[in-house]
């Protein structure tokens, strides 16, 4: 994946905190605008538009609460990531409330929150193959940058979620994928009850490939799922 252009702002007033999340980030391809405080976030929010930010909550001046709204005023598409050591309920509540996608709390590592960002990431189709793909399942080909099916003069429309999970199959075709592997890629963390809707959207996928012949969804007992293609 091409990550080289994706601006991430981080506000974290935690200065050694801070160079530790950006220097990872920036190993692994993302330009970092690092923040000590919420007010200067904001201005370099306002001068450089980044495609992802990453705020922690209490921060002097302005907190990350007070900061996510006034970015969701002036953008409503960015994904705004909440990092905290905070893991009261209510914090959460209000940090979706003013706008946030997720909430990654203290202390965490550094592959769960690059997971996590990545979902975002591919939701808004920043994160892209430096060659696009298509694949061929059966008779379908699948063209995940445009959440596309298409059979014969049939074309099927998927949702995020479906495209990533698919994607995934494809990517790993006759092999053995595990759960908590899947959840950290398509939703960005294994989680019991994520693990339920993850189950749904292959349910949902078996109904659009049950036309395929030598195409199928395996559930492999006590690890997870093999997407079979003859």
């Amino acid at each position: 994946m091409i990550t080289s252009n994706i601006q991430v702002l981080l506000a974290e007033d935690d200065l050694q905190m801070g160079f530790i999340i950006k220097d990872n980030l920036e190993e692994e391809g993302f330009e970092v605008i690092n923040c000590p405080d919420g007010e200067t976030a904001w201005e370099q929010f306002q001068r450089k538009t980044p495609h992802i930010c990453l705020l922690d909550v209490n921060m002097p001046g302005r907190d990350g609460f007070s900061l996510a709204k006034k970015i969701r005023q002036r953008n409503d598409v960015v994904p705004i990531v909440f990092l905290t050591a905070k893991s009261m309920e209510d914090d959460k509540l209000k940090g979706f409330e003013t706008g946030a996608d997720d909430y990654v709390t203290k202390p965490f590592s550094m592959k769960e929150l690059i997971s996590r960002m990545n979902v975002f990431l591919r939701r808004n189709k920043l994160l892209m193959p430096a060659t696009p793909p298509h694949y061929n399942i059966g008779t379908l080909q699948f063209f995940p940058l445009e959440n596309r099916l298409v059979k014969k003069e049939e074309e099927i429309m998927l949702t995020q979620k479906e495209t990533n999970l698919l994607h995934f199959f494809c990517e790993h075709a006759n092999k053995v994928l595990r759960r908590e592997d899947i959840l950290t890629y398509v939703w960005g963390k294994n989680d019991y009850f994520l693990g339920r809707s993850m189950d749904v959207y292959v349910t949902k996928l078996r109904k659009l490939l049950k036309t395929e012949e030598g195409v199928y969804i395996e559930t492999i007992p006590q690890a997870g799922y093999r997407m079979v293609v003859h």
